[in-house]
């Protein structure tokens, strides 16, 4: 059986061709289609649509009441840069629209540490109050002043990450166009001034900032609509790199700890990672998580994030930068390739596979074949792993806190080992879990399960 949400090539991004001459025009008549033409191996394939009968996630809450369908977010770009590498000055922003807006570290942040070893790759980060998508490219070039290479980065900036997938084609063509013609910055003017977006100031905030977005409102119970440059494979990719210990992940997660990724370049397929790491911890009961942060994906972080991330008592967020890994105050959890390692004692139990995890992902990948294998037989090739994904973690999560809740309720407020095993959880080895849990979420409950011979 074919695996057809494995097909998506995600992975195959550093595995591009190097860059060649320019193509076809970028600009389509009347100024639009910036998604199209000309694009390497990732962006070629255009996405693919669901039939109208197959309903994701996101349409199986609308249809439940739980979603407005009003609130659809608009394209707001609220900046467009080059960023490129001078052998004597280093990263450098040499052209931005606006202007006058702030790009400090977006140099670094647009350009990964290490990315002169690849070809190719694309970086998600966050810049202050905004997030930025930028689409980096190296060109081996005869040139002495330049050192055989030219490499650039061409980005984005916006409030929310959930529409930037959209300019993926865009900017992977035209750090390609900035690479074999310098300076030509028309098509990037034109595209800004095009989508670009106008930022109100709220009551009593005059010229500040806007909120940070982190997940729009029509999928405030659910999860962005962030299928990058192919809407199947994110999700599939991920449960097949980490394999069981997503469910350690997962722990992590809704504990909402700090999450630091480590990974060589290239960098995107990490910043999948990131979001996929965010998805594990959605919750849609009312009433839950008012007492935790948020989960925030910071995306790339490098060592000019540090004091940021000083601050932080959330985050999930990637980095190439191996020094991050002895700097241990400024994360919780280490996840270096397939390696989960947490260096505070009280949370060492949490890195352990049980019984009940292992059953979680034996019914995960059950449903996962079950629903690869329908879509062989209905012949419908437009997978919804993502979908499944979400909702999976979503069901399993709101479990656990609809029978906390209930426990909370009840006169005498006690959890017992029955209850833990309705939650899925195994009541020995999950027991620091709940109590971690318990604590996080500021719920009443009496943890009864200290005897490991009871029933």
């Amino acid at each position: 059986m074919v695996e057809r949400g494995d097909a998506a090539p995600l992975l195959r991004w550093a595995e591009g061709p190097a860059v060649s001459p320019p193509q076809a025009p970028e600009l389509q008549p009347g100024g639009r289609g910036w998604g199209g033409g000309g694009g390497g191996r990732v962006a070629a394939e255009p996405p693919r649509r669901r039939e109208p009968a197959a309903l994701g996630a996101s349409e199986v809450l609308l249809q439940s009441g739980r979603l407005e369908l009003g609130d659809v977010e608009e394209d707001q770009v609220v900046a467009v840069f080059v960023v490129t590498f001078d052998p004597r000055s280093g990263n450098m922003v040499e052209w931005c629209l606006p202007q006058d807006i702030d790009l400090e570290g977006v140099e670094f942040k647009s350009m990964a540490s290490g990315s002169h070893k690849i070809q190719s790759d694309f970086i998600y980060f966050r810049k202050g109050p905004f997030f930025g998508l930028a689409c980096f490219a190296n060109m081996p070039v005869e040139s002495e002043l330049e050192r055989g290479a030219r490499m650039k980065s061409v980005g984005i900036l916006s409030p929310s990450y959930t529409l930037l997938y959209r300019y993926m084609h865009f900017l992977e063509n035209q750090v390609r166009h900035q690479l074999e013609t310098p300076g030509h910055y028309s098509h990037l003017a034109a595209f800004y001034e095009d989508k670009k977006g106008v930022l109100h100031a709220g009551p009593g905030r005059g010229g500040s900032l806007p909120p940070v977005c982190w997940l729009p409102s029509i999928h405030r119970y659910m999860y962005p609509e962030m299928k990058i440059t192919h809407p199947a494979g994110c999700m599939s990719q991920f449960i097949k790199f980490f394999g069981e210990q997503i469910l350690i992940l997962w722990k992590f997660a809704l504990l909402r700890k700090r999450i630091l990724i480590f990974s060589p370049p290239p960098v995107g397929v990490v910043c999948y990672r990131v979001y996929c790491c965010c998805c594990l911890a959605n919750v849609s009961l009312p009433g839950i998580g008012g007492t935790v942060p948020e989960s925030k994906p910071f995306f790339y972080v490098n060592v000019a994030d540090i004091e940021s991330l000083e601050v932080e008592v959330s985050y999930v967020a990637c980095t190439t930068e191996k020094i991050f890994e002895e700097k241990r105050e400024l994360y919780d959890v280490y996840v270096d390739n397939q390696n989960v390692k947490t260096h505070h004692d009280h949370l060492q139990p949490l890195l352990k596979i049980n019984s009940a995890d292992r059953e979680k992902y034996r019914r995960l990948n059950e449903q996962r074949q079950s629903l690869l294998y329908s879509q062989e037989v209905e012949e419908d090739y437009s997978p919804c792993e993502e979908d499944l994904f979400v909702l999976f973690f979503l069901e399993q999560n709101n479990r656990i806190f609809q029978t906390l809740l209930e426990v909370s309720a009840s006169q005498d407020k006690t959890l017992t080992a029955e209850h833990a095993r309705g939650m899925g959880l195994d009541p020995q080895g999950d027991r620091s879990f709940l109590m971690d849990l318990l604590e996080a979420y500021g719920i009443d409950v009496m943890l009864v399960i200290d005897n490991p011979c009871c029933p």
